[in-house]
C-alpha cells in the first residue's frame, strides 16, 4: 500500500484530553477531503516515559492512517478494558478520532 502524502497546508484540530488522571494535548491534521492523516500527542511532563510512548504511538497512528488503515481497524487493535474503555492515551485518541470522523 502506498503512503498518501499530506498537503503542505492542511486543517488541524487541537484539543486537550485527559486519560488516567493525566492531561495531554492532541493535534490532528487532515487531508483536503477531511480524512485524518496525522496525529501529535504531547503530555504535560516533558521528557517523561509516558510522553515518549504517547508521541511514538501518535507517529504509529499517523503512519497507519497515511497507508490507508481505517480508524475503526486501529480502534479494534488497541488494548481496551473489559468495559471497552481505552487502556492508554493512544486508545483514547483513537476513540476521539472515531467520534470526530467516523470509521
Amino acid at each position: 500500500m502506498t503512503r498518501a502524502i499530506l498537503p503542505e497546508r492542511r486543517a488541524v484540530e487541537t484539543f486537550d484530553l485527559r486519560h488516567d488522571s493525566m492531561s495531554f494535548t492532541v493535534s490532528i491534521g487532515f487531508y483536503d477531503d477531511g480524512r485524518p492523516g496525522e496525529v501529535f500527542v504531547t503530555g504535560t511532563k516533558a521528557g517523561s516515559g509516558v510522553e515518549a510512548v504517547s508521541r511514538d504511538g501518535a507517529i504509529l497512528i499517523s503512519l497507519a492512517l497515511q497507508h490507508g488503515v481505517p480508524v475503526d481497524v486501529i480502534r479494534h487493535a488497541v488494548t481496551r478494558t473489559a468495559g471497552d474503555e481505552p487502556s492508554s492515551i493512544i486508545g483514547a485518541v483513537v476513540d476521539r478520532l472515531v467520534q470526530e470522523v467516523g470509521s
